[in-house]
């Protein structure tokens, strides 16, 4: 009797199954909608880290100027997902539940960015409301991440044609609030729209 087991099995390549070739969810290659708003995340989390680097040297100026920034970037941010993203994702999953908790976790985001809006850089109560405003974004974006935007790439939401709607909009957006190079004339400014969207997690 021959021993068939001892013979090689050949294992399916990527050519037997394209699905092996797709980027995985998440931080990928992929040029689509999720990926957008992914490196927005990781946007926010590199300045988040700045901050906290501003806080420890007490550099009270440019603190105050990159919480704001911060707060505008989140703003445009939850805007862009309010109008585009999320109709997109609950009108092809169905998905109620998880809209609305996402949008109101939003809106406990903006009740903190409106307080830091109204801070000055020495507020003794800046730091701690921007540790606050942090850990909310941190469980939101990992929420996201973890769930919403998986089941958006398994959805049938047109993901590369709802990145340009997303891109446009946020164009739109900044110019509307007069978005400008973070910490213009600071030594922080030089490289810091190339770093944006390659901050670790």
């Amino acid at each position: 009797m021959t021993n068939e087991s001892d013979k090689a099995i050949p294992l399916p390549t990527s050519e037997d199954h394209p699905a092996a070739r797709m980027p995985r969810a998440g931080h990928s290659t992929v040029n689509d909608a999720v990926a957008l708003l992914t490196s927005d995340h990781d946007k926010a989390k590199q300045l988040f880290r700045e901050y906290e680097r501003l806080a420890r040297i007490g550099d009270i100026s440019l603190k105050a100027d990159l919480a704001l920034q911060i707060c505008m970037e989140l703003t445009i941010h939850t805007q862009l997902e309010e109008e585009l993203f999320y109709p997109a994702f609950r009108s092809e999953t169905g998905d109620e539940k998880m809209v609305q908790e996402a949008i109101q976790e939003h809106a406990e985001a903006k009740e903190l960015i409106a307080h830091i809006q109204g801070m000055s850089g020495d507020d003794q109560d800046l730091d701690s409301t921007m540790a606050l405003l942090r850990r909310a974004i941190e469980h939101h974006v990992t929420e996201e991440e973890q769930e919403m935007f998986p089941k958006a790439r398994q959805s049938d939401v047109n993901l590369a044609r709802l990145r340009e709607q997303l891109a446009d909009r946020k164009e739109q957006l900044e110019h509307d609030m007069g978005a400008a190079p973070l910490r213009s004339g600071t030594r922080e400014a030089v490289g810091e729209r190339s770093a944006v969207g390659k901050a670790d997690s």
